[in-house]
């Protein structure tokens, strides 16, 4: 099997020398992200802060992350449905905690699809589905993003002058960088045949240049590649009401772990600031760092949060990102790494009672 087949990339195993490289590079990353977080810090005054916040409010901040999570399931499910594939909603449940756990310690989420790919073969769905429906996942995904991040710039002027003054080229550059992909996914959705002639032009101009040999097995996957694209409009075309249901759930989705930040600053019995607001500035935080290649937005999704967030933690700005952090990123890694081993450990049970 290529290492691209319908515009997915999908390998039989994961070289040990590319686990290797990813598993330094996120401890890597992980420790100078501790490093630069807490170097300086009082850390006993920190976890004492920390001792003294409402555990309770916690309770319902876990259970927003297994919403995001099992958002995703949903979606899968109710797409996989429209393709005449019945799933039990479980089994969906496991696609998109692989999905999760292998972007979440990726650079730029790109082990995701392949992971979910991968266990979506082991229930006979044809790989040209599983191409059509990530890929309406991905814009789904991405482009809610980008109606919050151009819904705080249109209406927020308020909002970004009391909180974003500092980080605006950053939120700038994530919001742009969203914005191109959606485009650019776009029209390859539903332009793909100037899609591929761009691409092809493209191609043969880095081979002229000598940046790449010229292959004929490179083309071939280019052209199949592009299949999906079509089949992606198609796909978009003939399901329009689903795709805005999908919409919908993307949008609860991502809301639910941006609320997560709000049950922290209960947990620290603060007030004063509104609810939106805080929503809204850890919204910010996403736009402004899901494109940019570290797993998870490591590092810069800290840096953000003590810079924006000041104003609304104060003396508690450090616990509180630890609390809210460690629910939104490490937390979702934690729940996502079990269910994908739970994944692993049922397809091979199952795989075994079958022989």
């Amino acid at each position: 099997m290529g290492a691209w087949k319908k515009g997915i990339p999908v390998k039989k195993s994961i070289p040990v020398k590319k686990i290797i490289w990813n598993t330094l590079f996120l401890a890597a990353v992980f420790g100078l992200t501790i490093y630069g977080v807490f170097h300086g810090e009082d850390l006993e005054a920190m976890t004492g802060a920390i001792r003294e916040a409402d555990m309770r409010w916690l309770i319902p901040g876990l259970a927003l992350v297994l919403v995001f999570i099992w958002g995703e399931s949903i979606i899968l499910w109710h797409m996989l449905a429209s393709f005449g594939i019945r799933l039990r909603k479980r089994i969906c449940f496991l696609f998109s905690s692989a999905g999760f756990f292998f972007s979440c310690i990726t650079p730029s989420a790109s082990g995701g699809q392949p992971a979910q790919v991968y266990f979506m073969k082991k229930e006979k769905i044809p790989i040209p589905v599983a191409a059509v429906i990530l890929m309406v996942v991905t814009i789904t995904y991405k482009l809610v993003l980008v109606v919050i991040g151009a819904g705080v710039v249109c209406f927020g002027r308020g909002f970004m002058h009391r909180y974003l003054e500092e980080i605006l080229p950053v939120f700038y550059l994530g919001l742009s960088l969203n914005v191109f992909c959606v485009a650019f996914m776009t029209l390859l959705v539903f332009c793909p045949s100037l899609t591929e002639f761009f691409l092809c032009k493209g191609l043969a101009l880095l081979e002229r240049l000598r940046f790449v040999r010229h292959k004929e097995e490179r083309g071939r996957k280019l052209g199949k590649s592009m299949e999906v694209y079509g089949e992606t409009a198609l796909y978009l075309k003939r399901n329009v009401g689903l795709i805005f249901r999908v919409i919908l759930i993307t949008f609860v989705q991502r809301m639910a772990l941006f609320f997560v930040t709000w049950t922290v600053y209960q947990a620290f019995g603060m007030s004063g600031t509104p609810l939106w607001d805080v929503v809204l500035l850890q919204a910010v935080i996403s736009v402004s760092v899901d494109m940019l290649p570290l797993p998870g937005g490591m590092g810069i999704s800290e840096a953000l949060f003590m810079t924006i967030f000041a104003p609304v933690f104060g003396t508690v700005l450090l616990p509180a990102m630890v609390l809210s952090r460690g629910m939104g990123y490490y937390g979702e890694l934690l729940v996502s790494a079990v269910f994908t081993i739970v994944a692993q450990l049922y397809y091979m049970f199952r795989r075994e009672r079958q022989t």
